[in-house]
């Protein structure tokens, strides 16, 4: 399997490489944003067409949720307008279409999982910038995946985890405050990445939900990150209102695995499970083979 991925340089990116590399059904093409810019329709068609992969897993994103909401041009074109040249790419090329959206398309609203099919009313710019790169790759690309994920946490680059880790062991700060009346489910992204290496080898095309299982705030994903790093730092929760923010946040936005479930898959496993194995992998070298 010929692989182009964009977005290389990411923390989802640099996961996806990490075990791609190790599996030798795959010839990976992995692109950073320096190599491919995504907003260039004619650089995007030409290298599809250069390396004329069986799939893209289009892994760029625009992701700073705060900045979009005054740099609106920029993540409409990185998050829109570049999911859709890449659309176009793969339906006039005849190969699959692996695309990474969010929870934020969603408006928090709901007291269930968000379910596949459930309406789109994202309430920030980078949610409404995701959910219309969505719609692009829904008309363009017949043979597409349009993969949710929520919470998104690594070994690589900024991220909630990091953030926290640094905060935790910052002896300037007497104890951390974090929301908690915002609910999600945490996201390890080599699980993530190991059920995308999965699903593109299918032809189980349409919209699913991946993340790991279960439901969490942020405050209790602290507590929780401090336990297994022994950090002994008090955690105090605060409510949404005590810390504003440029963009609004869904209050809830627990994915529901539904299609995975449907189409033979394994749901991921519990986000506190994948936490656990996240801090043995950073102490350890990962059996990237397990997947």
């Amino acid at each position: 399997m010929k692989l182009l991925l964009t977005g290389a340089g990411g923390q989802l990116g640099r996961e996806i490489i990490n075990i791609a590399k190790r599996q030798s059904d795959v010839e990976l093409h992995p692109l950073s944003r320096r190599e491919l810019d995504v907003t260039n329709r004619s650089q995007v068609i030409r290298t599809v067409m250069t390396i004329k992969p069986d799939v893209i897993i289009n892994a760029s994103a625009y992701t700073s949720v705060d900045q979009a909401e005054t740099d609106t041009e920029d993540a409409l074109t990185v998050n829109a307008h570049g999911s859709q040249y890449i659309a176009e790419a793969a339906q006039e090329y005849n190969c699959k279409m692996c695309h990474i959206s969010t929870d934020y398309v969603f408006d928090g609203r709901s007291t269930r999982p968000y379910e596949e099919n459930d309406p789109v009313n994202p309430i920030s710019v980078y949610g409404h910038s995701k959910a219309l790169g969505e719609k692009y790759v829904r008309q363009i690309c017949e043979k597409h995946f349009i993969v949710r994920t929520s919470w998104l946490y690594s070994a690589y680059g900024a991220n909630f985890v990091h953030t926290m880790l640094r905060l935790g062991n910052d002896p300037g700060v007497e104890s951390v405050r974090v929301v908690n009346d915002q609910t999600g489910s945490p996201t390890w992204t080599f699980d993530f990445a190991c059920f995308l290496l999965q699903l593109i080898q299918t032809e189980y095309y349409g919209t699913y939900h991946v993340s790991n299982s279960g439901s969490t705030t942020w405050y209790e994903f602290t507590k929780e990150i401090f336990r297994l790093a022994s950090i002994a730092k008090p955690v105090v929760p605060v409510q949404t209102s005590e810390f504003p923010r440029p963009a609004r946040r869904p209050a809830y936005s627990v994915l529901g695995s539904k299609k995975i479930v449907e189409q033979g898959f394994q749901p991921l496993r519990s986000w506190n499970d994948a936490l656990i194995a996240y801090f043995q992998s950073i102490k350890e070298v990962l059996p990237y083979e397990d997947c």
